[in-house]
């Protein structure tokens, strides 16, 4: 599966740059294109500094509303950043249309954290353009806000509800990240955030090189391809991959064909599963996802029809409402991974919980006004009698 791949606001540009790192592994070790390109939209100048792996050019660095924001940003106030990205959507799709074999592409992933004004203005507005002019999937990726940064900025809550509730309406899917899921208390917030941003693309990399490889030998049994992941892919979606290590030069012994062994692969492919299922993007009930993916990847040694069923039954029991799809992608390595994703799942709580604190801030803020003014007037009223120098 090809993607090109839109990143909005700071948040979304690094995550695009983790998706341009992620290309220049498939390309160097599997010889294979399956980010057709990247770009990064911002309106502040120095965000787009610590961007490196996407181009270094105005058709891949795109600066929107130089004119209005002077390339400073729009300070979180996402109604400007929806006006500017709308405003600059012809630069931005003329920008993309300049990709070699642009129209290869199986469908378009737009990203953007819901905080921001830029990523969480303009993420919409540009799923929507997109939509508009092209007869493709586009996909959204939405990732949440840090707990501290709730407590602390109201506008985080209302900047979030607003994105999540309009790319919704427009988006095929919208894979959701849930930052504090991934936070690792003992690092410092520049590491949690490097950490994140490659844990979050990492999933993608085998279910969309399963379906663009050309080597026979890498070609699975049960080839999951483009076809299998749009039809997976609708509303709220989540994403994760779990891996188990295994030795990469096999003994003797490794290719016997009793239980014991069978039963040692069957273990690690489900161990492996199981990590993929505690470290979804989301936190959400299983039961209320109605579409399901699998993918195996391992060594042809250690698929068989048996893990490839098992694991099935596994997240069956999982996700019993889901329709599930599955493949397997030999891989010679040492390990063996499973990446899974779970879509049209019907309420995901974290939403929820963001859309009811917000529609609880108009009276919180209207009584915060009421209550200043009300300490303006008696202010000024004590100092009635005070002469002034005017």
């Amino acid at each position: 599966m090809k993607l090109v791949v839109i990143g909005i606001g700071q948040c979304g540009g690094r995550i695009a740059d983790e998706f341009a790192r992620l290309q220049a592994r498939a390309m160097e070790f599997r010889r294979l294109e399956i980010i057709l390109d990247t770009f990064a939209v911002n309106t502040d100048a120095a965000d787009m500094a610590s961007i490196r792996s996407i181009r270094n050019d105005y058709q891949h660095k795109i600066l929107a509303g130089a004119g209005k924001t002077r390339g400073h940003g729009v300070a979180k106030i996402s109604e400007m950043g929806a006006e500017i990205i709308r405003a600059d959507s012809d630069k931005i799709i003329d920008a993309m249309r300049s990709t070699p074999r642009f129209f290869e592409a199986d469908a378009f992933l737009v990203i953007a954290g819901t905080a921001g004004g830029t990523g969480g203005g303009g993420a919409p507005v540009l799923v929507q353009e997109l939509k508009n002019r092209f007869d493709r999937p586009v996909y959204g990726m939405l990732v949440l806000p840090f707990d501290h940064e709730e407590n602390t900025e109201e506008r985080t809550i209302y900047n979030s509800a607003l994105c999540l509730k309009a790319t919704s309406s427009v988006a095929d899917a919208i894979f959701l990240v849930d930052n504090q899921r991934y936070v690792r208390k003992d690092f410092s917030l520049k590491t949690n955030i490097t950490g994140i941003n490659r844990l979050v693309t990492e999933p993608f990399l085998n279910p969309l090189s399963a379906g663009e490889e050309k080597r026979r030998g890498n070609i699975g049994s049960r080839l999951l391809d483009a076809g299998d992941i749009l039809q997976t892919l609708e509303g709220w979606s989540a994403i994760s991959y779990g891996v188990v290590k295994i030795p990469f030069i096999p003994l003797p012994w490794d290719y016997s064909p009793n239980f014991r062994k069978k039963g040692s692969s069957l273990h690690r492919g489900i161990e492996a599963m199981d990590q993929a299922l505690g470290e979804m993007s989301i936190d959400f009930d299983p039961e209320q996802a109605y579409n399901g993916l699998y993918l195996i990847s391992a060594p042809q040694r250690e698929l068989n029809m048996d893990m490839v069923k098992e694991l099935g039954d596994h997240l069956r029991s999982f996700a019993p409402q889901a329709v599930i799809r599955n493949g397997d992608y030999p891989r010679n390595k040492a390990s063996i991974d499973v990446t899974v994703i779970l879509s049209k799942i019907a309420s995901v709580p974290r939403v929820s919980q963001i859309y009811a604190k917000a529609s609880c801030l108009p009276k919180l803020q209207e009584k915060r006004a009421e209550e200043a003014r009300v300490k303006t007037d008696l202010t000024e009223e004590a100092g009635r009698d005070v002469p002034s120098l005017l």
